[in-house]
């Protein structure tokens, strides 16, 4: 059994308040879920309202399968307009 586990900074540029950041965030997760079937969380800059560190894991048995598959989560990220992504790092369990 084999975590793959990939944290993202993202910088959310349109918003002016918590609540705007929750919402797009919200959004960004529920798609994540129903596309990707991952487990997704904010797991730091839950008080800036412009930044979020995100925490996504997935479970298999093929490094390679989940490599590819957390690859392609980052750059479906990297193109959505209402987040940008600072940084980013992909661990193996």
């Amino acid at each position: 059994m084999i975590i793959g586990t990939l944290q993202l900074q993202l910088r959310i540029a349109d918003s002016h308040s918590l609540k705007e950041k929750r919402m797009v965030l919200k959004s960004l997760k529920d798609r994540l879920r129903q596309r990707f079937n991952i487990a997704v969380a904010e797991i730091g800059d839950q008080d800036r309202w412009q930044s979020s560190i995100f925490g996504l894991a997935t479970i298999g048995n093929d490094k390679r399968y989940l490599n590819g598959l957390l690859s392609q989560v980052e750059n479906w990220i990297e193109r959505q307009d209402q987040v940008e992504v600072v940084s980013s790092q992909m661990e193996f369990l």
